[in-house]
């Protein structure tokens, strides 16, 4: 089993939104999904009462219970776990990211996301976690030289896994609506992203030895 956090020390970068759609790319990709919400927003365990669909697992959890239930749920078979935290320095984030086999730090092309990702990949890299960056909600096409500098920023800080992912209306309608944007439109741009995305996480993960996150918790 392998396990996702998504972690930054700064709201609104979209961690409830990818952490949903990812769910759902990765379930259609064959893995046994489940997703753990320790945002007190709880913004997936919302998402998840309005799917009303059982085939991925979702439980709003404390730190204090989250190894023994990382722990149930590989022994029930389950093969991927993703976390949602909130976005602020806090002992649920740091028990999260202890979890973790990745973290994934998202973060939108501006200057106050790129100073908070710093922060993050501070305590990611104190607890000797793998970490990637996830450039989110980037603006259109021909605003794409902030998309460039915020790239090369992220870059310099560690490494950006792709693609970027672009602001759509999809996203939103699809949160909404308990779907992942794969399912809501599943020849569109934004599922055409979350795909690629899912490919990429799935090989960072495959180099990391399994289990490593447990042990060093």
């Amino acid at each position: 089993m392998r396990t996702i956090a998504l972690v930054t020390q700064k709201g609104g970068s979209g961690k409830s939104t990818i952490a949903s759609s990812l769910a759902v790319a990765a379930h259609e990709a064959g893995e046994r999904v489940f997703l753990i919400d320790m945002d007190p927003q709880a913004s997936l365990s919302r998402w998840y009462k309005v799917r009303k669909d059982a085939s991925i697992g979702c439980e709003a959890m404390t730190p204090g219970r989250l190894p023994a239930a990382i722990s149930a749920l590989e022994k029930a078979g389950v093969t991927l776990v993703i976390i949602d935290t909130p976005g602020t320095e806090s002992p649920v984030a740091s028990a999260a990211m202890k979890a973790a086999d990745l973290c994934v730090i998202p973060a939108r092309p501006n200057a106050f996301d790129l100073w908070a990702s710093e922060s993050t990949r501070k305590m990611v890299r104190e607890l000797r976690k793998e970490y990637v960056f996830l450039l989110n909600q980037c603006p259109p096409v021909q605003q794409s030289a902030r998309v460039e500098e915020g790239a090369k920023a992220l870059e310099a800080m560690g490494g950006v896994v792709t693609p970027f992912i672009s602001a759509r209306v999809d996203f939103q309608e699809a949160a909404r609506h308990g779907y992942g944007v794969t399912e809501l439109n599943p020849w569109g741009a934004a599922s055409e992203e979350i795909q690629k995305l899912w490919g990429s996480i799935k090989r960072r993960l495959a180099k990391v030895a399994p289990g490593k996150a447990r042990r060093a918790a």
